[in-house]
């Protein structure tokens, strides 16, 4: 917060940070996603990049044998990962990390498994996976979420919303090749569904900016981030069936 004026920054952060996921997905897809790795008993070093306040983060330490690090640019999310792992009794396994996942401090070929869900359209599908292969052993595993187009119709709102918003929607083809091309086999690939836009997301998310408009009547960059926030929700109510989060799941060649 500058100047004591709220950033559209400050109110993503405060709209997110007690929301069990920052994006769309569940606990039940991020199992899904797991079960396509091979010997997921020997994931003895995992990442999970762009992590949020860690939903999926504590499912892959509950799920897998060996150490999860979470990293995340937003320190109050760490926060809330490092309360929950404390919760869970899995300090010891799961630890958080504040940092950028363009510019990762680990050493090459150190994980077993990458992980990143909601995050990679941010920095673009390729240039991710392209910084992230570096770091991952031979025959590891990558799994990441990104939005993406599912029919060859693209409906002209739906795409001006996404390039705005700086994403490179991309077909699932197109983004499969991309995987192959950086030197991943190709796993397996599946769109989230809807409850988890709905339910997991929306919902809460609505909720929270509920809350927050009624701590800052009037405020007008609360009130256009919220404006915002409801045209992303009439488009998807309006054309899910054309696009929505798809799990990549590929392992390294």
């Amino acid at each position: 917060m500058e100047n004591g004026q709220l950033s559209m920054m400050d109110i993503l952060i405060e709209t997110h940070v007690r929301l069990e996921r920052q994006g769309p997905g569940s606990s039940e897809m991020t199992m899904k996603a797991l079960s396509f790795l091979e010997n997921p008993e020997r994931m003895k070093r995992v990442a999970d990049l762009g992590c949020g306040s860690g939903g999926q983060t504590i499912v892959l330490a509950q799920n897998t044998p060996g150490t999860v690090v979470g990293v995340e640019l937003i320190p109050s999310f760490i926060d809330i990962l490092s309360e929950n792992a404390n919760k869970l009794k899995l300090q010891e396994r799961v630890t958080g990390m504040v940092g950028d996942i363009t510019k990762l401090p680990f050493d090459k070929e150190e994980f077993d498994l990458i992980w990143s869900e909601g995050v990679i359209d941010s920095i673009g599908f390729e240039k991710g996976l392209s910084h992230w292969n570096g770091f991952l052993k031979k025959g590891g595993h990558v799994a990441v979420t990104c939005p993406s187009w599912l029919t060859a119709e693209r409906p002209a709102e739906v795409e001006k919303f996404w390039i705005d918003a700086g994403s490179g929607l991309d077909t699932v083809e197109s983004n499969i090749s991309v995987m192959q091309k950086l030197g991943f086999g190709f796993v397996a690939a599946f769109a989230l569904p809807e409850e988890c836009w709905t339910d997991n997301y929306f919902i809460p998310r609505e909720a929270a900016e509920k809350a927050f408009m009624e701590k800052h009547p009037g405020n007008t960059t609360v009130e256009d981030y919220i404006k915002n926030s409801k045209h992303e929700m009439d488009l998807y109510s309006k054309y899910s069936q054309h696009y929505g989060y798809v799990f990549y799941i590929g392992k390294k060649i």
